[in-house]
């Protein structure tokens, strides 16, 4: 522990996610001071840089969700700071947070991915509906937490949805909608943790789903027999690395009534609080939550 001098907890921000940041920061911190570590909490503003400048710490713990933490924004700062930090560096946490540029790098190396295209205008609406069919997932590319996140189902549905989700601001996807069982597999260094099937009776695992229902599942084991599991972290490892995703994060992927998986995104700073799924993961696997958050600090280094 006597090479973590001074650690910060880096949380909350400016992005739509600011208040689960919030939640996981806290989590993160009380199980950093549990453990006897000298950690303190940052709510994150625009003076970041001169706040770690002038206090002279030895370790960030990144818990910023979505824009400016999450997107290699903040992650520039600690480069040029020389800070070592947890979980991905600029070229991973940007290409992560952009599902679009992601989904383009896996089918450019032959993973499965849903197909997609890009929403600038009524007309690209048009002709997502023709090239893909319905229905249809709408998505602002730099958001998390499915916030912004439709549904298409009909024809007259597509451009509310569009509309939606320019108001999160940056490029809108349309997604061909994967009919089957959602799933998410938490990747800790090296090791693919034990996978989550996520049951929701929602359209699928949107916001509410997440953070306000009760009625959501979680369910690990998966179910999946340990072989087919086996195969299935292979290829999550591969979509982790081939964004250059570092460190600890999370792949959400589907499987189709043929059980064939779908790679749908990558999370580079997932929620970390104790009912959030890396720590579910990490139970099944016989850690800790604060074993979890030491072996993420233990992982932080500077990038180059």
């Amino acid at each position: 522990m006597n090479e973590f001098k001074k650690v910060a907890v880096l949380m909350g921000g400016w992005s739509a996610e600011r208040e689960v940041s919030l939640n996981s920061g806290n989590a993160v911190l009380q199980a950093l001071i549990n453990q006897g570590i000298n950690a303190t909490g940052i709510d994150v503003d625009r003076d970041i840089c001169k706040q770690l400048k002038e206090s002279d710490y030895s370790h960030v713990f990144n818990m910023m969700h979505g824009r400016g933490g999450e997107d290699g924004v903040v992650q520039g700062v600690l480069d040029m700071l020389q800070i070592p930090y947890t979980g991905s560096g600029v070229l991973g946490s940007a290409l992560a947070m952009d599902k679009f540029r992601c989904k383009q790098i896996w089918q450019g190396i032959g993973l499965p991915t849903p197909n997609c295209l890009e929403l600038s205008s009524q007309k690209d609406c048009e002709n997502a509906i023709q090239q893909l069919g319905l229905p249809l997932m709408i998505k602002p590319v730099l958001e998390g937490s499915s916030i912004g996140i439709s549904k298409v189902n009909k024809y007259e549905d597509m451009l509310p949805a569009w509309k939606a989700a320019k108001e999160c601001g940056g490029t809108i996807m349309a997604e061909k909608f994967v009919k089957g069982e959602e799933y998410t597999a938490a990747i800790l260094g090296d090791q693919v943790l034990p996978m989550i099937r996520l049951k929701t009776d929602h359209d699928f695992y949107d916001y509410q789903a997440k953070y306000v229902s009760d009625d959501t599942q979680y369910i690990c084991p998966c179910g999946l027999e340990a072989a087919r599991e086996k195969e299935l972290a292979v290829i999550m490892k591969k979509a982790f690395d081939s964004v250059m995703a570092k460190g600890w994060g999370r792949v959400d992927f589907m499987l189709d009534g043929d059980d064939k998986p779908w790679l749908i995104e990558v999370n580079t700073v997932p929620g970390m609080t104790d009912h959030s799924l890396v720590p579910m993961a990490a139970k099944q696997a016989g850690m800790s939550f604060e074993e979890l958050v030491l072996k993420i600090l233990q992982g932080a280094f500077v990038h180059e």
